[in-house]
């Protein structure tokens, strides 16, 4: 474990239980969005790149459009 991770949870260790509870229940939802990302981004590597591939073809062929903030 990290130092910055043993501070935190001794600073999370001083709050009530309740709060305690709550923190831990943010913390492992947020680990469980990770890992689902990690996973739906794992299994779209070949779509993904397909895109890209999509892409480049349609900009090279001049049928892209600059963007900036005004136009989006």
């Amino acid at each position: 474990m990290t130092k910055l991770l043993e501070k935190a949870f001794a600073e999370a260790a001083k709050l009530p239980d309740p709060e305690q509870d709550d923190l831990a229940k943010r913390l492992l939802a947020e680990l469980a969005d990770d890992q689902a990302w990690e996973r739906a981004f794992a299994g779209s590597q070949d779509a993904l790149a397909r895109l890209a591939a999509e892409a480049l073809v349609e900009y090279e062929a001049g049928l892209t459009q600059e963007l900036g903030p005004d136009r989006l």
